[in-house]
């Protein structure tokens, strides 16, 4: 996952590996998603593992997040549509962050790569106000409360499942 935020001084560039969960969801033999069949997923993100590579804007981060309060940010899929492209779908869910849930709705590019795997991306824009939080101030930087989140989700098969 990418997170990408402006300031007055610089750009501000974000990045973890640590999202969990689940997405379950079937496949036709041609490629395409079975929208027929409900898909399920829930993702979540330690705060903690967010990092931009600078100790003082990951602290001050992790302070305006208050992520002793609010250690997770949870995603719950609530249902997914075609959309134009291949392999594109319109993915609509409820987004948890600081305790404050939003509903959520962009676009993805889902495909099966094998028969126990599928790849999963795509980029929405959040203003982090919706969800209470101010944005972060260092020094002479004032940081735009508009983000970019970008992912890119490998998905395996559990053994068995």
């Amino acid at each position: 996952m990418w997170i990408e935020a402006k300031s007055n001084v610089h750009p501000i560039h974000s990045t973890t590996d640590g999202l969990e969960g689940f997405v379950d969801v079937e496949f036709e033999p041609a490629g395409e998603m079975k929208l027929h069949a409900t898909p399920a997923g829930k993702l979540s993100l330690a705060v903690s593992k967010i990092t931009s590579g600078n100790r003082m804007e990951d602290r001050e981060l992790q302070r305006r997040i208050d992520s002793r309060r609010f250690p997770n940010i949870e995603g719950v899929l609530g249902a997914v549509t075609r959309a134009e492209g291949d392999g594109t779908y319109n993915v609509s869910g409820d987004i948890t962050f600081r305790g404050v849930s939003q509903h959520h709705e962009d676009l993805m590019q889902i495909r099966s790569v094998s028969e126990d795997t599928i790849e999963l991306e795509g980029q929405s824009h959040f203003n982090i106000r919706d969800f209470g939080m101010e944005p972060p101030k260092l020094l002479m930087a004032k940081v735009e409360p508009e983000v970019e989140i970008r992912v890119a989700i490998v998905a395996v098969r559990e053994a068995g499942g």
